[in-house]
C-alpha cells in the first residue's frame, strides 16, 4: 500500500504506472492508498479511509482512476463469452428507432436514429405517410458523439422549435430556439444549467423556464425567470421561487392553448408536498395558489379552464380532482375519477378525453373519461404489457402511445378516439421472436411475510433444473414502478439459457404510496429484505443456486445492490453496481442529494442516522468478508448521483474482500446518469457489464448468442 504522504504529481505518475504493472501481472487491483479521516456524528466516530477520493480532480484520484480504469478494461477484454455478447447487442441495437411524434397542423416531429447511426436526430414529417426531413443534426453541433440532442417542444401554430443538447450524459442542458419558416435559430437561447421546464407564449414576445438559481457560488434553489424575445438573458427577470431552498424542484410551463401558467412546487424527491401555483397570462393577472396548505402530492395538468389534479391526498392508490380556473376555491373541487382497489401510474388529457392509467397486479390497464369523470371505456391495448402515454393535443382526434413487454421490444400506435381505432406508426425491426419466450409472474413471501410479486423470463422448453444462471434486478424506491417492458439485457440472458428475474420491491409505486411508505425512512430496510427474499425463493424453488445469482441495479437500484452484497455476500456470484449510492452518511452534502432527504432521511437527524448508519453500504464493508464478484459503474459526468460513491466503495471492497473475487470499477470520463453515449459506446458497456455476469456465475460459454 502507498504510504499516506503527499506526492508531486510526476511520482504519482510514476508510482501507478509501477503499481498498475504488477496488478495486471498478478491479477490484483491497483493499490489504493489510506487517508483516514474521522467524524463524530451524534456521539459516535465514523473513520472513512478513502475521503480522498471525493475529490474528483485532484492529481491523487485521476491518477488512481486511471489505474482503475486501465485494471478493469484488461480483465473485461479478456472474457471469452464477450465477443458473442457484443455480436448480439449489435444485432439488437442496430435497427431504426423513433421517439413520440409531436403533431402540429399536419406535421409530425420527433427523434429518430437510424440503424447505421449512433445519435439521434430530430426530424419532421408532413402528414402521416410523408418523407422525414431532419431538422435538427447533433454531428452539426459536435463531433463529439456523447453530444445528444432531444425535442423539448413545439409552438401551437408550429413556428418555432424547442431542443436541449446535453453532453456526455450530464443531467443539464442547453436550449435552443429553431425558427422552423426561415430554418435559422434565434438568438435567444439557454446557456448550459439543470432546466425544469421551458415554454414559449402564444405571441411569442417571450418564454418562461426554470432553473436551479446559482447565488454566491453556492445552489439556492429553483427559481421560475421570464425571458423577452431579443433582449439579453441577463436581463431575465425571476417571477417565482425566492425563499425556496435547495430540496425543491420548481416546474414551469404554459398550458397547452397558452393562457395558464403552470407553477408545481415539489418539496423532496418523491415530494412529501407539492405546491400549484396558475397565473393568467392572457389576463395578465397574479400568481393564485390553487393549493399550498397541503401535505400530499399534487400532479396537475390543464385543459382549457379546468386544471385537473392527480393527486394522493386522502387517497394512497390516488385519486383526480378537478377545478375551474375561473373560480378554484377548494370547496368547488369536484372528484372526478376516485381511489381504486388499483393505483393510478398516469393520466392526461388527450383528444378532448382523460386516460387513466392504472396498474393492475404491475400490468397496464388505461380507461377513459370524458372531462366530467364520465367513464367512456377502455382502451384496447396490444396484450398484456406495459403502455407509456398517450400523448397528444387537447383539441385533436389523435393520441400515441407505446405498448412493450418482457418479450415483445413493442410499437408506437396511433390511436383515433372518435372511431376507437388503432394502428401501428412505428414499430422497430428487432430481430427477435416473442414466441420463443415464457414469461410469468410468481408471488414470493419477504421477511415479514409480505407477498411480493416478481416477473420471470426464460426460453420456452428451457429445463430448469436449479442450476441456471439468474439475472436478478430490482429498484425499490421513489414511487417508480417496475413495469413490463422489453430489455436488450434479458433478451441477450435469456438466450444464453439463463433466467431473467424482475421483482416488485417496496419503495416503488406499483401498489401506490402505501407500498411506496413501507419502503422509505427507517423502512428502507424492508425493499433489500424483499430483494433478498426473492433471491431465496428462486433458489428454494429450484431455477438456481447462490453462486449463478447475478444482481444488478442503477442509482438507487445500485444502493440495494450494496446493501444486497454487503448483507448477504453468500447468497450473490456476481454483482453490477451502477452509479450507485453508497455513503448514506453523506450522500445529501453533494450534487443534488439534497432533494432524497425525503426518502432516506439524513444523517445529521440523530434518529435517521442511526438507521442509515445501520444499513449504508460503504459502512458495512467488513475486513476478511468473502465477497461476490463486483463491477461497480459510474462516470466524471454524473451530476446527480457523485461518483464518489462507487470510487470509495471501490477502494474499499478491493481492500477488504477475503476472497478471490474480483472487484472492479467501470468508470467512463464521459459518462453520466442521464446516458449521452452513443450506440457503438452503448453496446461496448453493455457487453462488458453482462458478459462479466455471465462469466462470474458460470454460464456455459459454448452456447451461441445469435438471432432466433
Amino acid at each position: 500500500m502507498l504510504p499516506c504522504i503527499d506526492y508531486p504529481w510526476s511520482m504519482i505518475a510514476r508510482l501507478v504506472a509501477l503499481a498498475l504493472a504488477a496488478a495486471l501481472a498478478a491479477q490484483t487491483p491497483p493499490p489504493s492508498p489510506v487517508h483516514p479521516v474521522t467524524d463524530t456524528l451524534h456521539g459516535v466516530a465514523i473513520t472513512d479511509p478513502y475521503r480522498w477520493l471525493e475529490d474528483q480532480n485532484s492529481p491523487e484520484t485521476r491518477a488512481w482512476l486511471e489505474a482503475q480504469i486501465q485494471y478493469t478494461q484488461t480483465f473485461l477484454s479478456r472474457i471469452p463469452v464477450r465477443d458473442k455478447v457484443k455480436q448480439r447487442l449489435e444485432q439488437l441495437s442496430r435497427i431504426d428507432s423513433y421517439g413520440f411524434p409531436t403533431e402540429r397542423h399536419g406535421r409530425y416531429f420527433f427523434s429518430r436514429r437510424l440503424a447505421n447511426e449512433n445519435r439521434g436526430s430530430i426530424c419532421i414529417r408532413t402528414g402521416l405517410d410523408g418523407k422525414d426531413e431532419v431538422l435538427v443534426n447533433p454531428a452539426d453541433i459536435g463531433k463529439d458523439e456523447t453530444t445528444t440532442v432531444f425535442l423539448a417542444g413545439v409552438t401551437r401554430d408550429g413556428k418555432l422549435l424547442t431542443y436541449g443538447i446535453r453532453h456526455g450524459g450530464e443531467d443539464e442542458e442547453e436550449y435552443r430556439i429553431l425558427n422552423l419558416e426561415t430554418r435559422q435559430l434565434l438568438a435567444d437561447s439557454l446557456p448550459r444549467a439543470r432546466y425544469f421546464g421551458m415554454s414559449i407564449k402564444e405571441d411569442q414576445s417571450g418564454f418562461f423556464y426554470s432553473r436551479y438559481a446559482i447565488t454566491a457560488g453556492s445552489t439556492a434553489g429553483s427559481r421560475v425567470f421570464y425571458h423577452a424575445m431579443g433582449k439579453p438573458a441577463a436581463e431575465d427577470r425571476e417571477i417565482f421561487g425566492e425563499g425556496h431552498g435547495p430540496d425543491t424542484i420548481i416546474g414551469a410551463e404554459l398550458s397547452e392553448d397558452g393562457r395558464y401558467l403552470l407553477i408545481t412546487v415539489d418539496i423532496g424527491v418523491p415530494p412529501k408536498k407539492t405546491e400549484v401555483w396558475v397565473q393568467d397570462v392572457t389576463a395578465g393577472g397574479p400568481l393564485r395558489p390553487i393549493v399550498n396548505d397541503v401535505d400530499a402530492e399534487f400532479r396537475p395538468f390543464i385543459r382549457g379552464d379546468q386544471i385537473y389534479l392527480w393527486t394522493n391526498w386522502n387517497a394512497p392508490n390516488w385519486r383526480i380532482l378537478a377545478a375551474n380556473l375561473r373560480d378554484p376555491a377548494r370547496a368547488k373541487w369536484k372528484e372526478i375519477v376516485p381511489e381504486s382497489k388499483w393505483p393510478i401510474d398516469s393520466a392526461t388529457g388527450v383528444a378532448g378525453r382523460l386516460f387513466v392509467k392504472y396498474l393492475e397486479d404491475v400490468n397496464s390497464r388505461v380507461k377513459q373519461y370524458d372531462p366530467s369523470g364520465k367513464y367512456l371505456g377502455d382502451m384496447k391495448l396490444p396484450g398484456i404489457g406495459s403502455v407509456f402515454g398517450p400523448e397528444g393535443l387537447w383539441e385533436s382526434d389523435e393520441a400515441f402511445f407505446y405498448y412493450t413487454s418482457f418479450a415483445d421490444p413493442g410499437a408506437i400506435y396511433r390511436y383515433t378516439p372518435s372511431g376507437e381505432r388503432e394502428e401501428v406508426w412505428f414499430r422497430p425491426a428487432v430481430p427477435i421472436k416473442p414466441e420463443d419466450f415464457e414469461v410469468k409472474q410468481v408471488w414470493y413471501e419477504s421477511k415479514d411475510k409480505t407477498r411480493v410479486p416478481m416477473f420471470l423470463v426464460y426460453r420456452k422448453g428451457l429445463r430448469l433444473d436449479g442450476h441456471r444462471p439468474v439475472f436478478l434486478t430490482g429498484y425499490g424506491g421513489f414511487a417508480s414502478s417496475e413495469v413490463p417492458a422489453f430489455s436488450q439485457a434479458a433478451a441477450v440472458w435469456t438466450e444464453m439459457g439463463g433466467v431473467f428475474a424482475q421483482p416488485n420491491l417496496r419503495g416503488g409505486g406499483e401498489f401506490g404510496e402505501k407500498w411506496h411508505r413501507a419502503g422509505m425512512f427507517e423502512k428502507k430496510q424492508n425493499v433489500f429484505d424483499d430483494f433478498i427474499a426473492a433471491a431465496v425463493w428462486l433458489v428454494a424453488n429450484h431455477y438456481t443456486e447462490p453462486r449463478k445469482i447475478a444482481i444488478e441495479g442503477v442509482s438507487n437500484g445500485g444502493l440495494l445492490v450494496g446493501a444486497a452484497i454487503t448483507q448477504r455476500p453468500d447468497l450473490f456470484g456476481a454483482a453490477v453496481c451502477g452509479y450507485p449510492l453508497l455513503d448514506m452518511l453523506r450522500y445529501q452534502k453533494f450534487k443534488v442529494g439534497s432533494y432524497w432527504v425525503t426518502e432516506y432521511g439524513s444523517a445529521d437527524d440523530p434518529k435517521q442516522f442511526a438507521y442509515l448508519r445501520l444499513y449504508s453500504p460503504y459502512h458495512n464493508v467488513h475486513q476478511g468478508t468473502k465477497y461476490p464478484a463486483v463491477l461497480f459503474m459510474s462516470g466524471d459526468f454524473d451530476t446527480r448521483v457523485d461518483p464518489l460513491h462507487a470510487r470509495k466503495m471501490t477502494a474499499l471492497m478491493q481492500s477488504s474482500t477475503g476472497g478471490d473475487k474480483p472487484i472492479l470499477l467501470k468508470y467512463d470520463t464521459k459518462s453520466g446518469h442521464s446516458g449521452g453515449k452513443p450506440v457503438n459506446q452503448q453496446i461496448e458497456d453493455d457487453a462488458d457489464w453482462i458478459s462479466f455476469l455471465w462469466e462470474e456465475v458460470g454460464g456455459n460459454r459454448s452456447l451461441t448468442v445469435a438471432a432466433r
